[in-house]
């Protein structure tokens, strides 16, 4: 488990960090490998003590896992009935514990007090963005007793839909790389979105709750019958690569016949709902026209749901619905779908839920020392890209995250409406980071092109204003010479060149604005005038 570059200038980031802070953090996107950096930090700072903090068993397991491989160090945890070795002689150089454990317990017997903070060098908080909560930074402020030791926030999304600021626990930022960036090197595959209306879906009465969609307004329209529908075929006709609308001509008992007829594996599939009965019924459908569909939530008993993440992840079960199960600690590179039966607000939540699916296959990536061989692999592999499957109805004022949202990097405000309005427009799956590309291309050709059209209108208003100067008509003899003198703001010609005094004169005397008229056509006039003047004086006799 060697560093990649950019893994390795984050873990040079960070001890440089910690010179001048106590307190860290990094964003790295899901699949780039957190845990694998972090496991590094603790090599590097042995013979210190390590804790890991974490809010799922999932990641408790995946940090151990990856602290072993890494550094070969012992490693145990601290987690419900599971005590980690604090004996004097035989003190563990590595605890994996969870924050739920680490509070459990009255005030004065919290399970942290267990630990003497003095004997901790640094402190690793996994997914940092949960720690702006009561029970982690209780159990962070136990172990800041020691002011030597050194805080690690890590996390794939650092902004939170409740606007909490990490600033609390962390004070400063030493790495951040985005799934944009991850996307470009080559670390994780190309995001592709595909939008879908479903006429019953109305978000425009559902109230905010913490910064997102109120979770039991939400789930009585998610619940609604027409809508799970609405998103259950949809949903298989992509999974099947079919084009839109294949399923609708083909009565509802008859889609497993039609699905099965196809010989085709489906593609993996993870489908986010908002509640426990929508991924139930979701389930139940896709279950109807297919075989491989299971369901998980937060009560799934642990071995139950243990033996249904094997069987997704060995692609015996093809497509899992679950409700608030996946979002974070799950890794599973075969996940080529998202579906997201789940709509929010929270930027930091539909993160999670497409990290699901952008890692690349295995083993396909590393070891190629450039991004374009790393996108060329992933281009030619079973995998090129993954699918966001977006539900649109009335979104009402809400704005609802999609894709271009999380991938906008430096795109401007403008092309990212541009990019989603087409992609809802046309209908069809887009790759969003190229549509947002061209859109962001167009639009500087627009500014460029309004630029240069205000240019001439700016320089066509000045020479109007120049021909449009005004004047004083003065009655004079065109041959005398006593006549006023004439500014020179009042002998412009219309293409800016200047007429002689006598000319202005002349010009005049024919009843013509000097300003109206070139100064070619100015001369033609005063030509035609003295030809005039010349034929109309009475000859002398001879």
């Amino acid at each position: 488990m060697n560093l990649r570059d950019y893994q390795e200038r984050c873990h040079a980031a960070i001890f440089e960090a910690w010179k001048t802070f106590t307190s860290t953090l990094v964003v790295i996107p899901t699949g780039g490998g957190k845990t694998i950096v972090f496991a590094h930090v603790i090599k590097t700072m042995q013979p210190k003590r390590a804790m890991v903090l974490a809010h799922r068993n999932e990641l408790i397991v995946q940090a151990r896992e990856k602290i072993i491989a890494v550094s070969g160090l012992d490693v145990e945890v601290e987690k419900a009935d599971l005590y980690a070795n604090e004996s004097l002689y035989h003190k563990m150089p590595v605890v994996v514990s969870s924050v739920q454990t680490q509070v459990s317990g009255p005030k004065d017997k919290r399970r942290y007090l267990r630990f003497n903070p003095m004997d901790f060098g640094v402190l690793i908080c996994d997914e940092a963005h949960h720690s702006c909560s009561a029970s982690w930074k209780e159990t962070i402020s136990h172990y800041r007793k020691n002011p030597e030791l050194k805080v690690l926030g890590v996390t794939a999304t650092p902004d939170r839909a409740d606007k909490e600021a990490l600033g609390q626990v962390f004070e400063s930022v030493a790495f951040e790389y985005g799934i944009r960036d991850a996307i470009q090197d080559g670390w994780l595959v190309d995001i592709t979105q595909q939008f879908v209306p479903v006429a019953g879906l109305d978000f425009s009465h559902i109230r905010t709750t913490a910064g997102d969609l109120n979770e039991g307004d939400l789930s009585k329209v998610m619940e609604m019958e027409e809508n799970i529908q609405g998103i259950c075929q949809p949903s298989l006709e992509v999974a099947y690569a079919l084009p839109p609308k294949t399923l609708g001509s083909i009565p509802v008992p008859e889609w497993r016949q039609y699905l099965a007829s196809l010989n085709r594996k489906p593609r993996r599939t993870i489908v986010f709902t908002v509640s426990v009965a929508q991924a139930e019924m979701c389930s139940n459908i896709f279950g109807r026209a297919m075989d491989g569909v299971e369901w998980v939530c937060g009560e799934t008993n642990k071995e139950k749901r243990k033996a249904i993440l094997e069987r997704f992840s060995n692609g015996t079960t093809h497509i899992v619905s679950n409700c608030g199960v996946l979002t974070e600690g799950f890794d599973n590179p075969g996940v080529e779908l998202i579906v997201m039966g789940r709509p929010t607000k929270s930027r930091s939540l539909y993160t999670q839920m497409v990290g699901r699916s952008t890692r690349p296959l295995p083993g396909l990536v590393d070891g190629l020392d450039s991004s374009a061989l790393r996108r060329e692999a992933i281009a030619n592999s079973p995998k090129p890209y993954c699918r966001i499957l977006d539900f649109v109805g009335n979104s009402g004022r809400h704005h609802l995250v999609s894709c271009a949202d999380i991938l906008g990097g430096h795109i401007t405000e403008e092309a990212r409406k541009a990019a989603k309005e087409k992609a809802l427009k046309e209908g069809k799956p887009v790759r969003i980071m190229v549509t947002m590309n061209n859109a962001e291309q167009e639009l500087e050709r627009k500014r460029i092109e309004e630029a240069e059209r205000k240019r001439r209108e700016a320089e066509a208003r000045k020479n109007h204003l120049i021909a449009k100067s005004n004047f004083n008509l003065i009655d004079v003899d065109p041959f005398g010479s006593s006549s006023p003198k004439i500014p020179l703001a009042h002998r412009a010609s219309r293409d800016g060149k200047l007429f002689s005094e006598k000319q202005i004169k002349v010009l005049r005397a024919a009843g013509c604005d000097p300003a109206k008229f070139s100064y070619k056509q100015g001369q033609a006039i005063i030509g035609k005038q003295i030809e005039k003047w010349k034929a109309s004086r009475p000859r002398r006799a001879a």
